[in-house]
């Protein structure tokens, strides 16, 4: 079976890299391991980053000349046999499939598909209407965490869906096998403005409280609010702190190896790909128990999850796997064990095949 694939946020070829990027080359990934030819349909991005009518109409004229184009290729060297979209929410609606699928009479399938009731306001209404519209079409809506499968299921209550837990290719990870060095803390975030800002202050404000501890601080990631990321832990001395900027995958596998524990609060994650691949390393995570971190980490089994915004109770979970080298290493070997079997590709691999075959009869 052919599959177009489509990202209308950002293409897997995108030059920037981030999680978005990273799950739509997983999928991809995914979806080639169980049989299906797969091929990026389009690299047209919809993303707008605010309401404004005119951006919007010009991104409805600019998808109308991309669907005039897919529709002239396909009527001349094939069409395939599936759309598959990752992604579309109000920001980044898909503005193709919906009127290619009709064209042609092909089926439509989303993956983390999302619709915010608060975004039904200025230009979004469209976009809001357009992922409404394109996820009430879908053959079947494929949904990584439960917050976002309730949110559709409440505006799309007939709408056909299935829960696809996020994951990871382990590979890199497995490679290496875990020399945890003591009290050696690490994280890996980009430094933008928003929710990662918190958490970089928030995981300030709980070392701040431990001090009194010999642990040291691994970061990983570089951005825009590196300015303000750096002023957050401005207290520590240098020797506390190492600042290792953007690093490759295998740099960063290399990194995660040799730490002791995964901390990052977590502030807005859709659910968080960084904790699957600490997990892999074999690292315990501490998070808060926040949007879709619960949906990547098993708390009291693969890490600790933290009520929201509890400086206190976060610096003391902390404290507790640093200071508990049994509980810690018991954790450690189960997140490894989640991560490289439960949340494998090959085991995602293995669930996009039964769910198309499902709803679709598509075989591989």
């Amino acid at each position: 079976m052919k599959i177009a694939f489509y990202s209308p946020l950002k293409p897997p070829g995108h030059p920037v890299p981030s999680g978005d990027r990273l799950m739509a080359r997983l999928l991809i990934q995914a979806l080639t391991l169980a049989g299906y030819d797969v091929e990026i349909a389009s690299e047209f991005r919809s993303f707008m980053t605010a309401a404004s009518n005119s951006d919007l109409a010009e991104r409805r004229q600019a998808a109308k000349a991309e669907v005039a184009r897919l529709k002239a290729k396909w009527t001349s060297g094939g069409k395939p046999d599936l759309w598959f979209c990752y992604h579309p929410y109000y920001k980044a609606p898909d503005l193709l499939g919906p009127a290619l699928c009709q064209h042609f009479g092909l089926p439509y399938v989303t993956a983390e598909a999302s619709y915010s009731l608060r975004r039904n306001e200025g230009a979004w209404v469209f976009s809001q209407e357009a992922v409404l519209s394109a996820v009430q079409m879908a053959a079947v809506n494929l949904c990584f965490t439960g917050r976002d499968e309730r949110g559709l299921r409440a505006v799309a209550p007939q709408g056909r869906f299935e829960r696809l837990p996020a994951f990871i290719d382990p590979a890199p990870f497995l490679v290496h096998e875990p020399r945890p060095e003591p009290f050696r803390l690490i994280t890996v975030a980009m430094m933008r403005p928003g929710d990662k800002l918190d958490s970089y202050r928030t995981l300030a404000e709980s070392l701040r409280l431990l001090q009194h501890l010999p642990w040291t601080l691994d970061v990983i990631g570089d951005g825009p609010a590196r300015a303000e990321v750096e002023v957050a832990f401005g207290f520590l001395t240098p020797e506390r702190i190492r600042w290792h900027g953007v690093k490759t995958a295998d740099e960063i596998a290399e990194l995660l190896s040799a730490a002791s524990l995964y901390v990052w609060p977590g502030h807005g994650e859709a659910y968080g790909l960084a904790y699957l691949e600490a997990q892999a390393a074999g690292l315990p995570v501490i998070a808060e128990e926040t949007a879709g971190v619960p949906e990547v980490v098993v708390s009291g089994r693969t890490g600790l999850l933290m009520s929201a915004g509890d400086v206190s109770a976060y610096a003391a979970a902390i404290e507790r796997l640093l200071t508990s080298g049994a509980e810690r290493q018991a954790m450690a070997v189960e997140a490894r064990r989640f991560a490289s079997n439960e949340r494998s590709v090959d085991h995602a691999a293995i669930r996009l095949q039964d769910i198309l075959a499902r709803y679709i009869g598509a075989s591989s």
